[in-house]
Parts: C-alpha cells; structure tokens; sequence
C-alpha cells in the first residue's frame, strides 16, 4: 500500500480545512510532479496556482496580503497525492462578504454532505474594511457588460498557438525553456483571472434564484440561464456537429469512418481523395481553435484532441449517426427564445416592485456576462497549458525513442528541476520512471479523504476505490441529484467511465458518466440526457448541458455504479430526479 507520493504541498496552520469538493471535477487523478512543479510549487516558492488564486482574493477584497503566509499554499494544497482546496479560506469570503455567510459557502460546496466541521469565526476574521471593499467588487458584478481582461487575455493564448515556434528545432533544454517561460509570464495572471470571475459567477445566480422562489417558481432559475451564447466549453460540439452533418452527406468520407475511429486520422491523411482532403483541412482548422481540449485537460501528460486526433474524431463519428433533431444549433435558439420570454414576462410580474425588478434585470443580465466569462477564463488556462504540454510531448517523444522514457507522457513523473537534471545525465531514469508509474496507478486507485482538518489521514489507511460495495437499482429506484438543465427524457442508460471511446453510446441514450469535462462534452449532442456522478450548480456539465439544451442532472453519487448499463431511466432536469423503470 502506497504511504506516500511523489509531490505535496506545506498546508496551512491557520487555514486548516481541505476539501475535495469542486477541484475534485477539475484534478480527478492525482497530481503529476510536472504539473505541480510547473504550476503548484516550485524551487522559487509558491507556484502560479496559488498565488494566482491569492491574486484574485485579493481583489475581490476578501483578504489583505499579510494575512496569508508567504510559504504555505493556503488555497491549493496537495496532499495524499490530490489537489485539495481550502475550505477554511473559502468561508471567510463567506463571512465577510455583505448579505453572506460562511454556511453559504458550506451550502455550495458541501450540501449535506457528512462530517463538516462548524465554522467558529476567529480574531481578526471581522473586517467591517474589508466587507465594503467586497461590497463594491459586488456591485460592479451588477453593472458589468463585458470582461475586458478575459478578453484581452483570449487574443494572447490565440496569438501563442498561432505563432507557436517549431518545436522540432529546439533542443531539449529550449524545449524546457520554453515552457518554463510560458507558465512563469502567463500562468499566474490568467488563472488569477479564472478564479475572479469563477467566484463572482455565482453571485448573479443566487439573485435570481432567490427572486424565481420569490415569485414561486424556482425551477424558473435553470431556464433563465439556459442557452447564453458565447460558451467556450460548448463551441467544440457545435463546430463538431457540423463536421459530422459533412461527413454523413458523403459517401466517400463515410467510408472511411465506418471501418472506425482508431487510427482514422491517418487514413484521412493519407486519401487521395479531394473531397476528403478538404475535409481534413477543415478538421485542422477545427484542431487550431479547438485542439487543447480533452480529458484531465489541467494535467500536462494528458491527451488532447491535438495529440490524439482520434479522441476529437470519435466524437465526431457519434455527430454523424445522430438524427438532425439532434443539431445543438437548434437546441441553442430553443433555449434562447425560451429564456429571453421568460425572463420578459418575470420582469412583467415584477413591475409591482421596481426595485426588485431593477435588481432581477440586473443580475439576468450579469449572469450572461459571467457564465460564459468563467468558461472563457477557463478556456484561456487551458490554451496556455497546453503549450506547456505540446514543448513537454516534443521532448518526452525524444526520450522515449532513446529508451530514457519508457512512454512519451513519463515527462509528467518528473519534476522541473529533475527534468533539467536528466537532461544535463539521462542515464539511470528508465527504471525510476517506471517505478513512478507503478506508484502513480496504485495511488490512483486509492480513494483519498473528501475533506480534512490539519493534515489526512495517511495514505496507508486509505481504502482501495474498487473495495466499495454498491448494489445496483432495482426497477422503481427514484434517485435524487442535482438539477442541472430543464427537461424529461426517458431512455437506456449508457454507463460510460471513459470518453476515449464513445461509441457504446447510441443516439437518444442516457450518458451516465462519473465526470466531465470538454472531452465529454460531445457525447451530449447524440445523448437524451445526462447523468452525473459529482457536480455542482456551475459545474462543467450543466453549464454546457444549458448551452445545448440537453437534460441534466449532477451530483447523483455513485451513479455509475448504481444504475444498471442498458437499464431504461427517465431523468428529470428540472427536479433533478432519476428514476429506473425498467432493468
């Protein structure tokens, strides 16, 4: 049994509570030493996460800067192996905001999940400075009509990928550089950026959720921000769609898919075909905006759809088998005409209370502002790590064809200053780095705390994921989740655990999926509905679901165990209720 891993933070003494909650969807796996020591910590101190959170804290108003010590990471920490955020931290925000509590930050990350400590308030916790210094972040939330600096720092990560320099001709230590010095001059900045705009997405949500209860109608808050436009996460499935429409009215590019879609980049490529290649031009032209997306898209040794085309194009052959009726595009303007009637007539019913209805407008309006925001933020780190992970690929791939690597990705099992090492002696690495992948799966497969105070439990005592026991449902099973995106569907449950290979998934099924992320995200289009193992109110999942009008529901626990593959489930996304009908 694994006792220790190969990276891990100082936690906080003053700030002692972690929690998995929210960066579990983010971090599903343990954290890689290259991921870390490029972005968490390094030999200079804290890293680019941390201090980019710090950042963004800062000037929200929550803290002063001399109150969080300069060489612990108080808001990412890592520990047992995985990424954990400070929940101690997070509820100050809480407790000093205006109209706020600590419990309201308890209620979004832990609902009524066991074992959360009570908030005790300590001295110098109560800063009436500070709590109007947030008070005014708020009231520009309200009056914000665009997100400059997120835009500004899109027109970068974009200018980065279009003037990415030929990596083949850079020696290994150039390599190193290169994405040493993109994390150290961006990193910091664009995510400080994400988690502004990640916190303050909320506040336009609670508004509107508390004037739709108001008025009697809470499920009215998921139509109301339903199909906003102007979603990153959810612009890969439109532009997906449409290339799958293109390959299901040829006849010659259907050939090709249907022998499958391992190895089909290679066979497109290799057509003689004009039609086809004119295809594949297309195909690039997707990859050059899209091609930084793909599973566990915040871990550098990850694929994406530019490293593995494959995993882009399988998505692509389920567009294409899907019916028209399954078209995002109308979806969208579905939702969009729904929404912006809905919103009209509340603000109609309103009329009675200007002030509330002034206050109501104000966040409808803000929520499309922020929504999308927080995808766009997000979408901007993960352009930039993904340059980080195309110069890392690059020397893995020269390491490997020297026998130093036992695969392309055991860059990851490295931390920088190992990395610069190796370069300078590569030899005695091979066995090490098989070790460390031996130890990466069997961490993997150890089910880490949820939460902790002070430090966890150690490693040794954790059990193994695959020893919990969970008994399938039986017909007549209702199971309660979270509401992400309006609407009924009935259909088969589709138990899929990895999104490499989505063609057990049939047009009309239900996915159930343990997370996800922009790599799963095309399964939605074909799918009648959507059911999630974790997740939360702006969770990856439903804020892409809403895009594309499908229903949703998150954070059903253990829903891919617990709900039979080929069993016939209706989800509700409005109630947020999953009921078997048939097994």
């Amino acid at each position: 049994m694994a006792d220790a891993w190969l990276v891990r933070t100082a936690l906080s003494d003053r700030y002692p509570f972690y929690t998995r909650a929210n960066v579990g969807e983010v971090f599903p796996d343990p954290v890689a030493p290259a991921t870390f020591s490029f972005g968490f910590q390094n030999a200079d101190g804290l890293g680019g996460a941390e201090l980019g959170f710090r950042d963004a804290f800062y000037r929200i108003g929550a803290f002063e800067p001399d109150e969080l010590p300069g060489d612990e990471c108080v808001f990412l920490g890592v520990a047992g192996g995985y990424c954990y955020l400070n929940a101690s931290a997070l509820r100050i925000l809480g407790h000093r905001a205006p109209d706020m509590t600590a419990q309201d930050i308890d209620d979004a990350f832990f609902g009524d999940a066991p074992g959360v400590p009570a908030f005790e308030a300590r001295p110098g916790d109560d800063r009436p400075d500070l709590t109007a210094r947030i008070g005014e972040t708020f009231e520009w939330v309200f009056s914000a009509t665009e997100l400059t600096r997120a835009a500004e720092h899109e027109a970068m990560v974009n200018r980065l990928r279009a003037e990415r320099p030929d990596l083949t001709a850079m020696s290994d230590r150039e390599l190193l550089d290169h994405g040493w010095g993109l994390t150290t001059t961006h990193f910091r900045e664009l995510f400080a950026e994400h988690i502004l705009v990640t916190f303050l997405a909320s506040l336009p949500l609670t508004v509107v959720t508390k004037v739709a209860t108001a008025v009697g109608d809470p499920s009215a808050v998921l139509r109301l921000i339903a199909g906003l436009g102007d979603v990153e996460s959810a612009a890969p499935s439109m532009a997906m769609w449409d290339l799958g429409r293109e390959v299901a009215s040829s006849s010659a590019l259907t050939r090709y898919f249907d022998q499958g879609h391992r190895g089909l980049d290679s066979r497109l490529r290799a057509s003689g075909q004009e039609e086809v290649q004119a295809w594949v031009a297309a195909f690039d032209e997707f990859g050059l905006r899209f091609g930084s997306r793909g599973p566990n898209e915040w871990e550098t040794r990850s694929p994406t759809w530019e490293t593995h085309p494959d995993l882009a194009l399988a998505a692509i052959d389920r567009m294409r088998v899907s019916p028209p009726g399954a078209s995002p595009h109308e979806h969208h303007a579905v939702l969009v005409a729904n929404r912006e009637a809905l919103a009209s007539s509340m603000a109609e019913r309103l009329s009675g209370d200007p002030a509330i209805q002034a206050q109501f407008g104000a966040a409808v309006s803000a929520a499309g502002v922020f929504v999308p925001g927080r995808e766009r933020t997000k979408t901007n780190c993960i352009k930039l790590i993904h340059e980080l992970r195309v110069a890392l690929r690059e020397w893995g791939r020269r390491c490997h064809e020297r026998g130093v690597f036992p695969r392309i990705e055991s860059y990851g099992m490295l931390t920088r200053s190992e990395a610069y090492g190796l370069v300078d002696e590569p030899t005695g690495w091979r066995e090490r780095l098989e070790s460390r992948e031996a130890l990466y799966d069997e961490v993997k497969g150890l089910q880490e705390p949820f939460l902790f105070v002070g430090e966890p439990a150690p490693m040794s005592t954790y059990r193994r994921r695959d020893e919990a026991k969970v008994e399938l449902e039986l017909a007549g099973a209702v199971l309660q989740g979270i509401p992400g995106c309006p609407g009924t569907a009935q259909g088969r449950a589709r138990v899929v655990l990895d999104p490499h290979d989505p063609t057990a998934l049939g047009p009309g099924d239900i996915l159930v999926a343990p997370i996800t992320d922009p790599s799963w995200t095309p399964l939605f289009v074909g799918a009648g509905a959507v059911v999630v193992d974790v997740g939360a109110p702006l969770s990856h999942a439903i804020i892409v679901s809403r895009e594309l009008g499908i229903p949703c529901v998150v954070s059903l626990t253990d829903a891919t165990r617990r709900i039979p593959d080929g069993a016939l489930i209706e989800v509700d996304g409005d109630t947020g209720k999953v009921t078997v009908i048939e097994t």
